[in-house]
C-alpha cells in the first residue's frame, strides 16, 4: 500500500496513478481518501520499486508531493488497475488552488473543429476550477458546485476512459453540458451571444463586470483613456494602479521589462498580477498606473478572459477587483447586482456557484525569486511546512489591513484567499463566511484562536466570538515570526518590522522596531501622531508634528515647505492633547518625507505617498555629503532632509538618501546586537519591505557584513501575511 500526500487532489492524480500503474502492467486500486491518495497495487518486485520512483518523478505537473508513505499489506487484487471510489479518512487535507487555463485547453477551445470550440468553461485535470467550486472532501463531482451540471454522453465517456485527458476530471463539460454564461439585465441572452453583447459595450468605451473563477472582474478597454477614466470616476479610485491583463507574453513584452523569471511566473499555472518596470516606449495611458514606473501585468488565466480577447482583438484590457472601494471581490449575481450595477454598464455572469472568493495574487520578482505581496488565487491554501507543535490546531485571524487567515493542522500551515480591509462590514462578514467555509472543508476544529494585541481589531473581535482560548500577540512580532516561519527557521535571530502601525505593548503606536528574540531592542524616534486616521491618511500631518519637535518657528518651516495648510490644525490638537499618541510608526515617517519633499501629502489609497517617495527615490543615482545615523537619529536624519529641502537639493536625490539612511541604520543596529549577542541572522518584515529599494539597499549592506538575511517569497511581508506569524508565536510555550 502507498499513500500519497500533498496537493494530489483536483489535478489528475489519481488518472496519472492509473494509467502509470497500466504501464508497469500492476493490479491495484487508487481512491481519494481526503486527507491522501491510496494506493493498492500488486506486481513484481522490480516493477513495484520503479513504479513508486516514477510516482515522485512523473508527477502531475500541477501536483505537489509532500510526503509518500509505503506499507507491504495483503489485499485480494482486480484483474487489472482501476479507480475506485473515494472514502472520508481523517487526517491533514490539501486542496488544490484553482488552476489557470492549460496551453491544451487553451489550443483546443480556439480550434473550429474541436467540439469544445470557444466554450467558456473549457477544463481539464490540468486546470480549471478547485478550492472556489469545492464544496467537501474527498473531491468527487458530487461534493462541488457541478453537481447540478449533468455530463453530456460525449463527456461521460471521456471522464470513464484512462486514455483522456479528462479521464476523472471532476469539473468536465463541454457547450452542450455545464454551466452557461448570460446578461444579468436579460437572462435570455447566454453565451456567445451574450459575450459578445459584453464586448460591444467594452468596444464603445463602457464598463462590463465579468465573472470568473473566484469572483467578478471590472473590464474596461486599456487603451481608451475616458473609459479608464470613467471606472476611476464610480468606482471612487482617483489614482490607485489598475491591472493590466494582457492578451498574451508579447502584449507584456511590448509594454514592460521581462526576463526568464517574470516570464515563466506570468505565463504558469497560477498567473498572478506581477509588478513589471514599465517602457518608456509603452504606449498604456499614463492614467492606468499615475506616477508609477510599474504596471500591474498579468495573463489571461480564465477561459472567459481568452473568449473576450478572441472578441475584442485587443491587447490589453483593464481587469479590476470586482468590488466597492474597501469591499471583498463581488462572487455572487445578487452582490453584483447591489455594488457593481453602478459602476458597471452591464455584468456578465454564470450560474456556476462560487463558493469561496478568491481575488487575484499580486507579486513582484526580487533577485530572480517571487515576491508576495498579496496571497490568493493560485496560492491559497498551498500550505506552509512550519515546524511547529503538533498537539494544536491554531486558527490566526491575522489583522485589520490586507485581511487573511490562516490555520494549522499538525506541521502544515493553510492560509486562505485574500480577504480585504475590516474597515468595511461586508469585509467583516466575508472574514466570517470565510473562515466557516475553510474550517469545514479541511475539517479543522482549532483549539486555540491566535489575533493581533489590538483591542479594536474587528478580527480579534471576531476571535472572541469563536468561544475559545485566545492568545493575543503583539503586531510586530507577528510580522517578524512571519518570515521565520517562512523560512522554517527556529534559531536566534535579529528581527527588523518596519510597517505602518501596530499597537504596541507599551500602549503606543509601534511599527520602527528593532527586536532580538522578539525582545524590542531598538526603534526609530517617536514622535506625536496627531490626529488619528486623519494623520494616517495625510502626511503633512505628521510632518508638522515633527516640525513643532524640531524647529524654533515650525509654522515658518512649514510654509517653506508648502505644507502649512494642517499646520494649525495639527497644533491645536497637540497644544491640546486632543486625538495624540506617541509612535514609531516607520510608514508614518515615509509620508512625513514624502510630504517635506513635495511628493505626496494626502494619499488616496493605502501607501501612496510612500510609493511615490520610492519612485521618486529611483530616478537619481547620486549622492551627498551627509552624517551618518544611527537608528535613535531619526528625528535628525527628518531635520536634515528638510534643510536640504530647503537649500533646494533635488527631492530625487533627497528620496533616495533617506533610504539610503534608513539601511545604513538598520545595518548599524544590526552591527551592535551582533557584538553584544553574536546573533548573525536577521529576518525582515513589514509592509516598508514591500519597497524592494529599500529592502535591496538594506540586504547588499547586511550580506557585505556577513549576515545571514531571511526574507519573505510565497508570504506577504506586509499585514496580509501576519496570520502566519500569529500562529508560529501561538504554538510556542513562551509567549
Amino acid at each position: 500500500m502507498i499513500r500519497v500526500f500533498g496537493i494530489v487532489q483536483g489535478v489528475g492524480f489519481r488518472p496519472f496513478i492509473a494509467n502509470l500503474a497500466r504501464d508497469f502492467k500492476l493490479r491495484g486500486t487508487v481512491s481519494n481518501r481526503g486527507a491522501f491518495v491510496e494506493i493498492f497495487c500488486d506486481g513484481e518486485g522490480d516493477r513495484l520499486d520503479e513504479f513508486r520512483r516514477a510516482i515522485v518523478q512523473k508527477k502531475p505537473p500541477r501536483s505537489i508531493i509532500l510526503q509518500v508513505e509505503f506499507e507491504p499489506v495483503k489485499f485480494d487484487p482486480p484483474n487489472n488497475f482501476e479507480i475506485i471510489e473515494s472514502n472520508f479518512e481523517t487526517g491533514i487535507r490539501f486542496v488544490s488552488p484553482d488552476i489557470a487555463i492549460c496551453p491544451d485547453c487553451q489550443r483546443e477551445m480556439l480550434d473550429p473543429n474541436d467540439r469544445r470550440y470557444l466554450h467558456p468553461f473549457i477544463n481539464c485535470t490540468a486546470c480549471g476550477a478547485r478550492l472556489t467550486i469545492i464544496e467537501k472532501l474527498p473531491y468527487d463531482r458530487e461534493r462541488t458546485t457541478m453537481k447540478i451540471f449533468p455530463m453530456c454522453e460525449s463527456c461521460r465517456e471521456e471522464y470513464e476512459n484512462p486514455n483522456s485527458r479528462r479521464y476523472d476530471a471532476q469539473p468536465i463539460c463541454c457547450n452542450d453540458c455545464g454551466a452557461s454564461y448570460f446578461l444579468l439585465s436579460d437572462s435570455k441572452i447566454k453565451n456567445l451571444e451574450a459575450i459578445h453583447r459584453a464586448c460591444e459595450i467594452v468596444k464603445s468605451g463602457g464598463i462590463v463586470a465579468v465573472k470568473g473563477i473566484g469572483g467578478f472582474h471590472l473590464c474596461c478597454d486599456a487603451r481608451n483613456p475616458s473609459a479608464i477614466q470613467k471606472l476611476r470616476d464610480r468606482k471612487h479610485r482617483p489614482s490607485k494602479p489598475f491591472a493590466v491583463m494582457f492578451r498574451n507574453i508579447e502584449a507584456v513584452r511590448s509594454n514592460c521589462f521581462i526576463n526568464i523569471v517574470s516570464e515563466k511566473i506570468l505565463d504558469g499555472y497560477q498567473k498572478p498580477i506581477l509588478l513589471l518596470p514599465k517602457k518608456k516606449s509603452s504606449t498604456l495611458p499614463e492614467s492606468i498606473a499615475p506616477m508609477n514606473s510599474k504596471i500591474g501585468a498579468f495573463l489571461p488565466y480564465a477561459p472567459i478572459h481568452l473568449l473576450i480577447f478572441q472578441e475584442l482583438q485587443t491587447d490589453s484590457l483593464i481587469m479590476t477587483s470586482g468590488n466597492a472601494s474597501g469591499s471583498p471581490i463581488c462572487r455572487n449575481d445578487s452582490e453584483a447586482q447591489e455594488f457593481l450595477s453602478e459602476i458597471a454598464d452591464e455584468i456578465l455572469t454564470n450560474d456556476r456557484e462560487i463558493l469561496l472568493r478568491a481575488d487575484d495574487s499580486v507579486a513582484e520578482i526580487f533577485r530572480d525569486e517571487i515576491y508576495m505581496i498579496r496571497r490568493s488565487r493560485g496560492f491559497a491554501p498551498l500550505p506552509f511546512h512550519v515546524k511547529i507543535s503538533k498537539s494544536k490546531k491554531i486558527l490566526a485571524l491575522g489583522a485589520d489591513l490586507k485581511n487573511s487567515f490562516c490555520f494549522s493542522d499538525g506541521e502544515f500551515v493553510f492560509n486562505s484567499p485574500y480577504i480585504g480591509d475590516l474597515s468595511d462590514l461586508r469585509s467583516i462578514e466575508t472574514l466570517r463566511e470565510s473562515v466557516n467555509r475553510m474550517l469545514d472543508l479541511f475539517e479543522i476544529q482549532p483549539d486555540l484562536v491566535a489575533c493581533d494585541l489590538h483591542p479594536l481589531y474587528q478580527s480579534s473581535k471576531i476571535a472572541t466570538e469563536l468561544k475559545l482560548p485566545i492568545k493575543k500577540i503583539q503586531h510586530h512580532h507577528s510580522h517578524v515570526a512571519s518570515c521565520l516561519a517562512e523560512n522554517n527557521f527556529h534559531g536566534d535571530s535579529i528581527g527588523i518590522a518596519f510597517d505602518g502601525t501596530g499597537f504596541g505593548l507599551d500602549g503606543s503606536i509601534w511599527g520602527g522596531e528593532i527586536f532580538v528574540n522578539f525582545e524590542r531592542r531598538f526603534s526609530i524616534n517617536s514622535f506625536i501622531h496627531a490626529g488619528g486616521d486623519q494623520a494616517s491618511r495625510d502626511g503633512s500631518r505628521i510632518a508638522n508634528s515633527m516640525l513643532i519637535d524640531l524647529f524654533p518657528d515650525p509654522q515658518k518651516v512649514s510654509e517653506i515647505l508648502g505644507i502649512d495648510s494642517t499646520f494649525n490644525a495639527t497644533k491645536f490638537l497637540r497644544d491640546r492633547n486632543l486625538n495624540c499618541i506617541k509612535s514609531t510608526s516607520c510608514g508614518r515617517l515615509f509620508d512625513a518625507v514624502s510630504a517635506i519633499l513635495g511628493i505626496k501629502s494626502v494619499s488616496t489609497f493605502e501607501g501612496e505617498a510612500a510609493i511615490d517617495l520610492q519612485n521618486c527615490a529611483m530616478k537619481s543615482s547620486d549622492s551627498i555629503d551627509r552624517p551618518k545615523f544611527s537608528i535613535d537619529q531619526t528625528n535628525d536624519l527628518f531635520r536634515f532632509l528638510v534643510e536640504k529641502r530647503i537649500e533646494g537639493v533635488s527631492t530625487d536625490l533627497l528620496a533616495l538618501e533617506f533610504h539610503r539612511s534608513l539601511a545604513e541604520m538598520i545595518l548599524d543596529a544590526c552591527l551592535k546586537i551582533r557584538r553584544e549577542s553574536k546573533i548573525e541572522t536577521v529576518a525582515i518584515s513589514g509592509g516598508c519591505f514591500q519597497n524592494t529599494l529599500l529592502l535591496d539597499l538594506t540586504m547588499n549592506l547586511l550580506e557585505k557584513n556577513s549576515f545571514q538575511v531571511l526574507i519573505h517569497h510565497l508570504n506577504p511581508p506586509n499585514d496580509g501575511g501576519i496570520a502566519l506569524g500569529q500562529i508560529y508565536l501561538a504554538s510556542r510555550h513562551d509567549v
